[in-house]
């Protein structure tokens, strides 16, 4: 029985060596591309972040490296550590991460002005190039950042801009939402009126402008065309512009529609 555990013993120890000298290999020796595509894939993980400090010794000037050792730590709210690297990246590379910088600050600090800063930045180093920041247009995004100031009058520049950018057709409909929530805001319900049927004739669907109508009619005093939108509205609410990682400034709740309806229904 002795010799059996000596024997187990022994084995053990050879496989903690040989994993431990294949963790060696994998963190300091292998391929760099290898280790930052295993580190990209499993972000967040222990050995991800060990593989990214020990590439940042190795390569400090791939910009890379911190973006993509960034992007855990900005998914799970740790912006403190996740802007380190971010401003790193940034300060190595602006024009490649200048808008996802922009974008993270306007989509889930709030920090309006300071996502501002970056995209207006960012617009003055790809002269005569409109820019998408993280696959959005970026006026849509300066639009959404003029607007969470209370900015209405350069919101709906910025909106409008983005209509001109991408083309009717092809504009995201939010654009035409913000425009009517934005021309709401400073009493221009003709023109926002405007914009949530310019939504509306892009997708019926578009539970943002049936509940900005609704507002619409019953500062109108027209009940029964503001109840029609609402009903219009809770109907299509599973259609609203969402996303589970952030809460859009334009977001919508069912709560909207219960709080509107008992003052037009009474």
């Amino acid at each position: 029985m002795k010799r059996f555990f000596k024997i187990l013993k022994l084995i053990l120890a050879s496989l903690l060596t040989v994993y431990s000298v294949v963790i060696i290999y994998m963190l300091v020796f292998s391929p760099k591309e290898q280790r930052y595509d295993y580190a990209s894939h499993f972000q967040g993980v222990a050995l991800s972040q060990s593989m990214f400090e020990i590439l940042k010794y190795q390569d400090p000037s791939n910009d890379q490296i911190y973006f993509e050792q960034s992007v855990p730590y900005n998914k799970r709210g740790y912006y403190e550590e996740g802007f380190q690297l971010l401003d790193k990246a940034v300060e190595l590379k602006p024009k490649m991460h200048l808008g996802y910088r922009g974008y993270m600050k306007l989509r889930f600090l709030r920090c309006f002005n300071g996502a501002l800063e970056d995209f207006n930045r960012l617009d003055t180093l790809t002269p005569n190039f409109v820019d998408t920041p993280w696959g959005e247009d970026i006026d849509l995004l300066r639009g959404e950042a003029y607007f969470g100031l209370k900015n209405y009058d350069k919101s709906i520049v910025h909106f409008k801009r983005s209509i001109e950018n991408q083309g009717e057709d092809w504009v995201d409909i939010q654009a035409f939402v913000y425009l009517g929530l934005s021309e709401f805001e400073i009493g221009n319900y003709e023109k926002a009126k405007e914009h949530f049927e310019k939504a509306l004739d892009k997708s019926k669907f578009t539970a943002e402008a049936h509940i900005g109508l609704a507002r619409i009619y019953f500062e109108n005093g027209d009940l029964t065309k503001s109840e029609f939108h609402l009903d219009t509205a809770e109907k299509y609410f599973n259609y609203k512009r969402n996303d589970p990682y952030n809460e859009y400034l334009n977001e919508i709740y069912k709560a909207d529609i219960a709080v509107l309806r008992k003052s037009v229904v009474k």
